[in-house]
């Protein structure tokens, strides 16, 4: 069986930089221990797989460890490949998903991924955070998925060693480290150990607990950020209330196929 494939550099100006997702079209659903697979084969943070439903599809996306329920720079690369190698038409998408209907709009050489906000619920700073992050953080919040740690600045936030080891002790899916930025409203670097990501590049599904916090804090509802990784990635941020927004763009590395046999 071949397949195609693509990869593409997510939340990137130019070829290496953003986060690198795969991209499987499939005409109809894998077993997902073979899905499972090719992500580990591939050995990217991100792989999605969709099929089309309809005017729509469904999306699922799979780290080299396992699936997980959201994904913003593998969701922004499938609607990529729609675009510019599949040749949809319409300027909308509508990705149907675990966590949800997940749309992507294209605006000119962007993209915006209209994504649910998350809720957060703030917790002590305890002395086991700094511990394992490596960093003395000045609040601490926990999200459906991941906590989110805020630090004073954007320098404490490049300085922070983790204990990858330790964080796996964590029950979450990660750890997302943010303050304020100098050049940006924030930046951010995101750890996703438990799901085989000790730092992920340029993290979607993160700015949907960032955004609100930072939207609160600012007072404003549209932002800039970085996440400050060694590649880097921009995004244009806006918080809706229920939905935030999140923009970026792409660039194609490589298309292929793949061939199971």
């Amino acid at each position: 069986m071949d397949l195609k494939i693509y990869q593409v550099d997510a939340f990137a100006e130019k070829t290496f930089q953003g986060n690198p997702a795969a991209v499987c079209p499939l005409d109809e659903w894998l077993p997902s221990s073979t899905m499972q697979l090719i992500a580990l084969e591939n050995n990217l943070s991100e792989t999605a797989f969709f099929v089309q439903e309809g005017q729509d599809y469904r999306i699922r996306w799979f780290t080299p460890a396992s699936e997980v329920d959201l994904c913003g720079h593998a969701t922004l690369a499938s609607a990529h490949v729609l675009f510019k190698h599949l040749g949809l038409a319409d300027k909308t998408i509508r990705f149907h998903s675990r966590s949800g209907i997940l749309e992507v709009q294209q605006e000119g050489e962007a993209y915006t991924l209209n994504f649910p906000t998350d809720q957060l619920t703030q917790e002590d700073t305890s002395a086991w955070i700094k511990e394992i992050l490596g960093g003395k953080p000045v609040e601490v919040w926990r999200g459906k998925d991941d906590l989110l740690i805020i630090l004073a600045t954007e320098q404490e936030v490049k300085n922070l060693s983790p204990d990858f080891a330790k964080m796996k002790t964590i029950p979450t899916r990660g750890v997302i480290a943010s303050a304020p930025g100098e050049k940006v409203d924030f930046i951010s670097r995101c750890f996703f150990p438990n799901v085989g990501i000790n730092e992920d590049p340029v993290t979607g599904s993160a700015h949907t607990t960032m955004i609100p916090y930072w939207s609160r804090r600012l007072q404003k509802t549209e932002l800039t950020a970085r996440q400050i990784s060694a590649r880097g990635g921009n995004l244009l941020c806006q918080m809706l209330g229920a939905r935030v927004k999140i923009s970026g763009t792409c660039v194609t590395f490589l298309e292929g196929r793949i061939s199971i046999t």
